[in-house]
């Protein structure tokens, strides 16, 4: 096709030049067949009437409008003004040359903002990627409307839009880099950051930086959606002309992740899935990043075949300091088209109105804080303010807990042991003598049903995961903690749920309660603050008898058995 594509050019380029006539066009068909000459007269004419319309002139191409500083502002105050009862306006930052950096934040005031989830919405590239922050204006007149669905939005999440985080790159240069040279986005490498303390160490040479992360400081999102997409970021400087894009400029849209960093991206495929799956439902597909190339991540042990796997890398971007900080799940899109990029935000945003998957409580997928074959910390809470409190809570302290469970795993019985403190850690041995000699010691839990718990199993040992992170401090739980399970049975009996060797009542806000979600019943159990705020030990056991029996293991077949019983006899 490029073959015949540069043929038809070719003729063309003689059929409209002044300098060739008739004649000379004629010469181009060469001596030959009377079906080669067809050919060649057929792709002349396919040339005269289809090449026009291919590639047109492109000083007739339509431009697209560049907002200037004075429309954004206009715009601004006057959504402020016309939406006064659920839209606030706050300026959060300026840049080096004055430029106010805004947040909008739109809910519904007549509902309790302790029962919605937070979501942020960034255009960390807008600045040059200009798809990114015109879609979030889109967005703003879409939410702000009387659809159905922007007013379940408005009351069951506060959500946080900064439609332009690098206002001097939109409004005048197009380029990543601020006056420091510093990528908003980036936040300029890992070299600005001190990871182990989370602190940024730029604050003074990236104010973009700064608001965003002011913005994640108060608010502790459940998740943050950063917006990216066309623009003039690539473009030499000498071709930017008026600085206008073209219609029909577009691009390959990404829903998820981001090609240059395969950590940005949600933790849950299911969540990317969700996000596509309203975007072609709007018409708009999307590239699946690794998925589509079929190629594995890499790492450095495979470096030796690093042309053989995803070209992305693991990298710590701007966004990725509320998932640091706070557990928010993040998540990137590509946006060639603003409807689309509304369609798969409304996808991502609709997860936060209803219980996800296997969740009894409507919100993000965010609370499960520390995991261990199966097993999981969760945060405590009856509404979405109480449980994003605990959340942030245990993840900033999740580093420093032990975690342990009978080994192997047996039919009809599990566990799951947390310590949270540096003498409870001390108790997490491998030998289940030596467990349960030091568990003895312990005064604040019913050792002998614990002991008698343990005893009766086929366990051979205690599987243990120590701390990541060195014990610093005494650890205070002061917002309740949980913990969950899974039972592999749709309709197990549960005989005896206990924590340090006491048993549990069946209750959602201190005990445990249990649904079947996802081909298992869950089981969860929840400690408010008065529980656990001076406990460091947490032994939960659970015995149950599982509503089939299931044998494992395989013999060879009957007549292989009969052939080697007669074979001994002989």
């Amino acid at each position: 096709m490029a073959n015949c594509i540069a043929s038809c050019t070719a003729i063309t380029e003689k059929i409209h030049s002044p300098h060739h006539s008739s004649e000379v066009i004629a010469k181009t068909v060469t001596k030959g067949s009377f079906m080669s000459k067809l050919i060649v007269l057929l792709l002349t004419s396919f040339c005269l009437y289809s090449i026009p319309c291919i590639a047109q002139d492109q000083a007739n191409v339509e431009r697209v409008h560049r907002v200037t500083h004075d429309e954004y502002e206009a715009t601004l105050k006057f959504w402020e003004q016309k939406f006064s009862d659920f839209f606030e306006l706050k300026v959060v930052g300026s840049t080096e040359k004055g430029y106010d950096i805004h947040l909008i934040k739109i809910t519904d005031p007549d509902v309790d903002d302790a029962q919605k989830q937070i979501a942020l919405i960034t255009s960390l590239h807008g600045g040059p990627e200009r798809s990114g922050t015109t879609t979030a204006l889109h967005f703003v007149e879409w939410v702000t409307g009387d659809s159905p669905e922007a007013q379940e939005l408005r009351r069951k999440q506060i959500l946080l839009i900064m439609p332009i985080n690098h206002p001097e790159a939109f409004f005048e240069t197009d380029r990543f880099g601020n006056a420091a040279k510093i990528d908003p986005y980036t936040g300029g490498g890992p070299q600005h950051w001190d990871l182990k303390k989370l602190e940024y160490l730029s604050l003074d040479k990236a104010p973009e930086v700064k608001a965003v992360l002011k913005v994640v400081d108060r608010w502790q999102p459940e998740i943050h959606a950063d917006l990216h997409g066309t623009g003039l970021q690539e473009y030499p400087l000498e071709k930017l002309g008026d600085r206008t894009r073209y219609q029909g400029q577009t691009m390959f849209e990404v829903s998820g992740s981001a090609y240059s960093n395969f950590a940005l991206r949600p933790w849950d495929w299911r969540v990317t899935e969700a996000m596509i799956k309203s975007g072609e439902q709007a018409g708009y597909p999307s590239d699946r990043f690794e998925a589509d190339a079929q190629r594995s991540f890499h790492g450095p042990a495979m470096s030796g075949i690093s042309d053989r796997t995803w070209s992305g890398q693991s990298n710590f971007y701007t966004a990725q300091y509320g998932y640091a900080k706070y557990h928010t799940m993040v998540s990137t899109f590509e946006i060639g088209w603003e409807q689309s990029g509304i369609a798969r935000l409304r996808g991502l945003l609709e997860i936060g109105n209803k219980p996800w998957q296997n969740e009894p409580y409507a919100g993000y997928p965010v609370n499960r804080v520390k995991f261990f074959i199966g097993h999981f910390v969760t945060a405590y809470g009856n509404t979405a303010a109480e449980r994003r409190q605990s959340r942030v809570q245990l993840w900033q302290n999740q580093g420093q807990f032990g975690q342990a469970v009978l080994y192997p795993q047996t039919d009809g019985r599990d566990t799951y042991f947390v310590t949270t403190s540096a003498a409870a850690n001390e108790l997490l041995v491998k030998d289940k003598d030596q467990f349960l000699e030091g568990l003895s010691k312990r005064k604040d839990i019913d050792f002998d049903s614990f002991q008698q718990i343990l005893r009766r199993g086929p366990e051979v040992q205690v599987a243990v995961s120590k701390p990541s992170q060195k014990v610093e401090s005494t650890y205070s739980n002061e917002n309740g903690i949980g913990f969950r399970l899974r039972i592999p049975y749709r309709n197990p009996q549960f005989d005896s749920i206990k924590l340090n060797g006491h048993s549990l009542k069946q209750d959602a806000k201190n005990g445990w309660t249990s649904w079947f979600a996802n081909g298992y019943t869950q089981v969860q159990i929840n400690l408010p603050p008065s529980e656990t705020k001076n406990q460091d030990l947490f032994l939960v056991t659970c015995e149950y008898t599982p509503d089939e029996v299931r044998r494992i293991g395989w013999e060879p077949p009957q007549e292989v058995q009969e052939q080697l019983k007669s074979k001994n006899k002989q």
